[in-house]
């Protein structure tokens, strides 16, 4: 993953309105950018060496078989009913975070979100699914959905920074919540994003 792409490297439709760089509360710098099809190759390899605790948080369990077919649909989107936001470490390049959407439903999509460990900890997360809800927002989504484990209290804090739940449903360990995009409020929120609570 490179940082701000060349313009000769950008894909129909891309949306370069959501590069931007941040200040984190610790004190480091991320350069976010929607996802790329040349960010394949690095979001593999993260897949392939990510922690055990973070891919069964990630995918409720193992991780998928990293397939050439896996990369394309994760990093080839069209900006409007699918949407992916990389963040990655100004200093080396290297991407450190993903948040995603993709379609569930007329203006219902479900979110997806993974920071590396490293990185938790420091309002990144927030930022993101703030930043995720505003592009969403302006594309006609009104509603976010998820399923996390319900002992995942990080996700269930961060989904309360971002806005608070509209609805949660816990069974057999699995959290489902439905969150209400506030079109106004995702807006406001991301173009000036305020440092949520140290956690």
């Amino acid at each position: 993953m490179g940082l701000k792409p060349e313009p000769g490297e950008l894909p129909p439709g891309y949306p370069e309105k959501y590069q931007q760089e941040e200040v984190l509360q610790d004190g480091r710098r991320v350069f976010i950018r929607p996802i790329l099809p040349g960010d394949a190759a690095e979001l593999a390899e993260a897949i392939k060496t990510a922690d055990a605790e973070t891919l069964r948080r990630r995918f409720l369990g193992g991780p998928p078989e990293v397939t050439p077919g896996l990369m394309a649909h994760l990093t080839v989107v069209d900006y409007v009913r699918r949407f992916a936001l990389v963040a990655l470490d100004v200093a080396s390049g290297r991407g450190v975070a993903v948040a995603r959407y993709e379609p569930a439903g007329a203006g219902v999509a479900e979110i997806a979100l993974v920071v590396k460990p490293e990185w938790r900890h420091a309002g990144l997360g927030t930022l993101l699914v703030l930043l995720l809800a505003k592009a969403a927002a302006e594309r006609g989504v009104h509603t976010f959905t998820a399923s996390y484990q319900a002992e995942n209290r990080p996700v269930a804090a961060l989904v309360e920074d971002a806005g608070g739940l509209s609805t949660l449903v816990i069974e057999s360990g699995i959290a489902d919540f439905s969150l209400a995009i506030d079109r106004r409020q995702a807006t406001t929120d991301a173009d000036v994003p305020p440092p949520p609570p140290a956690r």
